[in-house]
């Protein structure tokens, strides 16, 4: 395959890094950094453009934090000036690479996505159970620190093969061998060792999905090609392959793990395992079964905890009603792709219509002094029935023949 040129005039064209503002401004239009940006949009985007030109574009200073869930991860964000660079470079690359990707690979793909993926791996599931007397097994693949191992020599390379313009692979360049460095020793976790250079991927640069999801289209060729391995599914680095025998996996395995040492410079960790199908296949949030799909017990607990929070957040006003919305129709959706009925019935309420009967749910919006006034309500009447009881025992004992 010949690399593809010309491509550099569209990332820069001012057209490209307007719609690359739009995408990086929106759902944070409101943010301090976003409306400065705006204040004077025409000039920085103009310089922008200037900078990618003149090739004296350079990655501004990372914001490192931390995140915890579902693990801890070390998040480097770039300022705004830079995620509008990033998206326009998005925009033009990622629709030419994602030509390239085989049928079964889900990340970063308009149409796809995490749900289209367990529907797919469900499918297979089903496939082998049927043509094999209901039995099957799976290999689930998962290597070794991905985002922080992905070696930068190997990437680059295969960006050149890709991708023909000077300048863009000098852009590309700057942003992948950063003077920041972002790669973890094999074996250490973020914050436990000190962080290396010549390998690893930022963790919230928007180009680290794109480049991510890229180098391990080589496995997938290598997969479905060499190995003719049908039923194999992957989203980002989470990567499964079904089959009728087990024997079969554990050769899949040892192929695939020379494969990784030898073209990627990576590594499968102690998690990589092959297992029946009958268990249910972790994959995306969802446990994955060839007859059902259901919220990972993990996620459901998760999820009740941020809505018991958000109960809490709601009553004394530190939540508003649009933050319920928004957080309700995200879960709702994850529930709508899976076998979620008795969950959603348990958490929301739900109305049967066969049955005509109403479930009451326990989630509850109430702000605290609506909760006040009906526990006050509450005890005010609890103290009404209370004098009654003991008036009418009053009056049964001076009337006795009440109980003739």
């Amino acid at each position: 395959m010949k690399p593809i040129k010309g491509l550099w005039e569209q990332i820069v064209s001012y057209e490209n890094l307007l719609e690359a503002y739009k995408s990086a401004a929106k759902g944070k239009r409101f943010r301090p950094e976003v409306l400065i940006y705006t204040d004077d949009l025409e000039h920085n985007l103009s310089r922008l453009q200037s900078d990618l030109m003149n090739g004296t574009y350079k990655t501004g200073r990372y914001h490192e934090f931390y995140v915890y869930e579902p693990k801890k991860r070390l998040v480097m964000a770039l300022p705004f000036y830079d995620r509008v660079a990033q998206w326009a470079i998005y925009r033009v690359l990622n629709p030419y690479l994602a030509k390239g990707y085989i049928k079964d690979s889900y990340a970063c793909i308009d149409g796809r996505g995490i749900h289209a993926a367990s529907a797919r791996l469900k499918y297979f599931a089903g496939l082998i159970e049927r043509e094999n007397g209901g039995k099957g097994y799976y290999l689930k693949l998962d290597i070794s620190k991905y985002f922080y191992r992905i070696n930068h020599e190997v990437l680059l390379k295969l960006l050149r093969k890709r991708f023909g313009d000077r300048e863009l692979i000098s852009v590309l360049e700057r942003i992948v061998c950063s003077d920041v460095p972002f790669g973890l020793p094999l074996g250490a976790s973020p914050g436990e060792a000190k962080r290396i250079y010549g390998v690893g991927m930022p963790i919230g640069n928007l180009t680290s999905q794109m480049f991510a999801n890229f180098y391990l289209n080589e496995v997938d060729q290598y997969i479905k090609r060499e190995l003719k391995a049908h039923c194999y599914v992957r989203y980002m680095d989470d990567m499964i392959i079904v089959a009728k025998e087990k024997s079969e996996l554990h050769e899949y395995r040892r192929k695939i793990e020379r494969f990784l040492n030898r073209e990627l410079k990576l590594n499968l960790n102690e998690k990589t395992t092959v297992r029946p199908l009958s268990l249910g296949i972790d994959f995306c949030g969802y446990k994955v079964w060839s007859t059902h799909i259901k919220l990972r017990k993990q996620t459901a607990l998760k999820m009740k905890r941020r809505l018991k929070k958000l109960e809490k957040d709601y009553a004394v006003g530190a939540a508003s009603l649009d933050d319920v919305k928004r957080t309700l129709a995200s879960y709702n959706g994850a529930l709508s792709h899976c076998d979620g009925y008795l969950l959603s019935r348990e958490v929301f309420g739900i109305y049967e219509e066969n049955g005509g009967e109403w479930y009451n749910g326990w989630f509850t919006l109430r702000r605290r002094q609506q909760v006040e006034n009906e526990s006050e309500s509450r005890n005010v009447e609890q103290h009404k029935n209370h004098r009654r009881f003991k008036r009418y025992y009053r009056e049964a004992d001076t009337d006795n023949s009440r109980y003739v």
